[in-house]
Order: C-alpha cells, then structure tokens, then sequence
C-alpha cells in the first residue's frame, strides 16, 4: 500500500513539470482527494469512487445489520457477506432488506451470501472486498479480527472485541499486524456519538464553568458511568429477536467485558481528550459481577425458543430461571482520577422507556451531569450543576456565553432552569438516536480510511481500555 502511495505523489510531482501552475493547482485540487482515498485502500488510482467494498463476516448481533442502515457515497453497493446457514443470517438479511424497501430513505444494498463450513476460509482467500464488518459472536471475534487483518483486509468491529484475557493477547497481535500491513483496525463506538456526551466533553474542557477535574475518591469517584440494558426491546420498530447464545456469557461475554466497552472509552474521551494512555496509568481498585434471572417465558419471548439449550442448562438455578452474568462494576484509577463503571440488564423497560445512561463528571465548579430517567421521558438529559462561589446570575450567564461559542456546530443550544442548576437545551435535530449514530461511525471510519491512517492516540488507547476492562474482569473472579 505505501509503494503505490508512494506512486501516486510521484505522478502529483510529474505533473509540476509538465504543465503550469494554474493547472497543478486545479489537478491537486480535483483529484488528489481521490489519489489519497485510492491509496488509502490499497486500491489502483483509477478505480471508480466507490472504491469501498463491504464484506460482513458471520453477522450474529444487530449492530451488524446497523451498519448498513444509510447509503455512503464512497461504499460499492454490493455487499458480499460470509457466514454459516444459520437463523442469525436470515435475520441480519432480512434487516438489510427492511432498510431497502423502507418508505422513506431507503438504502440500495446487493447483499450476496456465501455459506458452508469453509465461509471464513473463502472470505479470506477470495478477496471480494477490502472491509470487513464484524459483529456477532463475541466468542470467535478474535480469531475473526486476527485472521481478516493477516489477510490485508481493514476491520472494523463491534464491541467487545475481546471477552476474556485470551482473546485479548488475539487483539493485541492484531494491532501489531494491522500496523506491519498497513490496514486500519477500529472498533465502533457509537457512545461518542451522542450529543448530551459530546457537550459533556466540551464544558469539561471550559475552566470558566467547569473549573478542573477532581481526582475523586473511590467511594465519590471524579467519573461515573453507569448504563442499564434490557433483554427484550424493539429495533428498527420491530421486536429484537436475539440469538440463544446472546445469554451464553463464553459466548457472548459477560457484562463487564461487554458494555462496559463504550463507558471506560468514554471515560478515557472525556477525561484526557486526544492524550495517548498506557495501560500502566491504570490502577483496579474493585471490581464485583452478579446475575440477571430469565424465567423460561422471558427466555421464549427474547428468542422464540420454548425451552433453554442444553449448554444453558447448567445456568439455570432450582427454581428453573436461567442466570446471566450479565451486570458489573469496577472503580479504577486512570492518572490518579477515580472512575466507577457500572452495567445492568434487565429483561424489558418500562412502558416508554428504554435502555438508559446516567453519567456525573465532578468539577471544582460545577458538576456535568446526564441523566435519562422518566423525569427526562427517557431521554438523556445534560444539566450543569453550580458549585463555585459565583452568584447563579453570573454562572447562568457565563455558561450561556460558553455554549454560544458551540453554535456553530450546535445551533439553537440554550438553558434552562432546573431542580439543581441549570439544564442544557438541545435542539430536537441533534437528538438522532442510539441506532443512527452506526452511521455517524462509519462515516467518520471512513474518512480515516481515506487518509491511511487512524488518529495517533486511538490504538493505545483502545489497547489501554482493553486492559482496563481485562483486569477488571480478573478481579471480579
């Protein structure tokens, strides 16, 4: 890849000698982009715009199918998708075909199947793309990674991309090979993606409202994350019909390796914003797990199975309720500032609710927190609660002045008054949901593979949130 870089400047140079001034100046300015994007993918210069061809390896989880919820303008339209014959496939097409035939914006997605034993050996071999979108078993996600980047194919993946210290050392090689290959390993991270979290990072980065970070302690830590998830839940406006092995945690992976994942990237964002971490500034303080109980009706109306599988039985307990390691929590230090981590599943929200997040960040002047509870009718709501000396009048109006400095990304940010401080205003058009933001993260993806490279500070820092996640794994056993 880096010889025919390499060969593209080398034609750009060319140019200056051939023709005039002027002319460079409009050839770099039409084509270079596209020199570079070709480049990127280690794709001849003369191929056509989209130059990106998708391959989906083994889809098992939603978030496969979520990828493709939005055309891209640079993505060939044809998908070529590898997996065994297995209820988990049909699914995940007949999600890509509800995106094709939606009324409004609909997609134009060729989906083209290869299936049999020998679907990885044939992913790998053919070639028929040069992305592969990983999302399904947690289980074989590392060999999956390993194998797709040995192959010269850019990855990108779902969370987690390791569930246990094995799969771990797996990742870590992949980095490394990913490296020598030249090709660009990235795992999605949608959570950033959401606008209440954006601001959250931006008035921490504001002394004039924020102040500075605390250290915390760890029963007040500085950072908290906590989530809650549920088993039964609607996607695309249709029930989620998750595959039995979603509550085999060997396979699956427990909850505090699991989404866990978005809340220790999100505390290492927003905490040291573009700063390369180690795993050495990481220190576990505790770390604990406990179960989620299913009834055999909950397990049936979750994947349409009446009974439990056989490799289940020996989770279920004596009253016959199937037990899921599906909650964790751990507090850690990262450069001295304390963080709490916390995951719960339950199987179904409430009437007009949904999966929530609630999140604190503790500043010597104000507090930034989130929360998204049935006061917030569910939706995650950022308030900014006053702690310096300042008279409410002056904070008030300082923290207008701040956010007005954000309108240009944000137009139409305001504040209201609320029970503790001040609530942030968002305007109803940056409020796009959990599943549009699949989209935001490929695009942005995107754009790396079209620069040939990944921010200096994003491979440390996912390998230093894989160690987070491992040792805290280690001692909750």
């Amino acid at each position: 890849m880096r010889r025919e870089f390499a060969g593209s400047w080398l034609r750009v140079a060319l140019l200056s000698v051939l023709f005039s001034s002027s002319l460079i100046s409009f050839a770099m300015t039409r084509f270079l982009p596209m020199l570079i994007f070709s480049a990127a993918l280690g794709s001849p210069v003369s191929a056509q715009a989209r130059s990106v061809k998708l391959v989906t390896l083994d889809p098992g989880h939603f978030h496969a199918a979520l990828v493709q919820a939005s055309d891209y303008p640079q993505v060939d339209s044809t998908v070529q998708v590898y997996a065994p014959a297995s209820p988990d496939l049909e699914q995940h097409l007949k999600r890509i075909e509800g995106y094709n035939t939606r009324p409004e914006n609909p997609t134009h997605w060729q989906e083209v199947t290869t299936t049999g034993p020998d679907f990885l050996e044939r992913m790998l071999r053919e070639k028929k793309g040069n992305l592969v979108i990983i999302s399904g078993n947690n289980s074989r996600k590392g060999d999956y990674i390993l194998k797709s980047v040995q192959a010269g194919y850019n990855v990108l993946s779902d969370k987690p991309m390791a569930i246990n210290p094995a799969d771990f050392e797996k990742v870590k090689l992949a980095f490394a090979e990913a490296e020598k290959r030249g090709v660009l390993l990235y795992d999605i991270m949608t959570e950033r993606y959401e606008t209440t979290t954006i601001l959250q990072r931006e008035l921490s980065q504001m002394p004039a409202v924020f102040g500075t970070l605390e250290q915390g302690t760890p029963e007040q830590p500085a950072i908290t994350k906590e989530s809650v998830h549920h088993y039964f839940k609607y996607v695309s406006g249709k029930p989620l019909q998750r595959p039995w092995w979603f509550f085999d945690v060997t396979q699956q992976g427990e909850g505090i390796v699991d989404v866990t994942t978005h809340l220790v990237d999100l505390v290492q964002w927003e905490a040291f914003p573009e700063v390369i971490l180690k795993p050495t500034d990481v220190k576990m303080l505790s770390a604990r797990r406990w179960t989620t109980k299913l009834s055999p009706a909950e397990f049936e109306k979750a994947t349409s199975l009446k009974e439990f599988p056989v490799s289940l039985k020996n989770c279920v307990n004596s009253a016959g309720e199937l037990e899921v390691y599906g909650n964790g929590e751990f507090t850690y230090t990262l450069r001295g500032v304390h963080a709490k981590v916390s995951v719960s599943w339950n199987f179904q929200a409430p009437e007009g609710a949904g999966d929530t997040h609630y999140s604190i960040m503790r500043g010597t002047a104000a507090d930034l927190v989130i929360r998204q509870g049935k006061e917030q009718n569910f939706k995650p709501t950022l308030y900014v609660e006053k702690k310096s000396t300042a008279t409410d009048e002056e904070f008030a109006k300082n923290l207008t002045s701040r956010l007005a400095s954000l309108n240009k990304t944000y137009p139409g940010l305001a504040i209201k008054p609320a029970a503790k401080g001040w609530e942030v205003v968002v305007p109803d058009s940056f409020k796009i949901g959990h599943e549009a933001h699949f989209a935001q993260v490929t695009a942005k993806y995107l754009k790396f593979l079209a620069t040939g490279k990944l921010p200096e500070w994003e491979v440390p820092n996912i390998l230093t949130k894989c160690h987070t996640i491992m040792e805290a794994y280690r001692m909750s056993r």
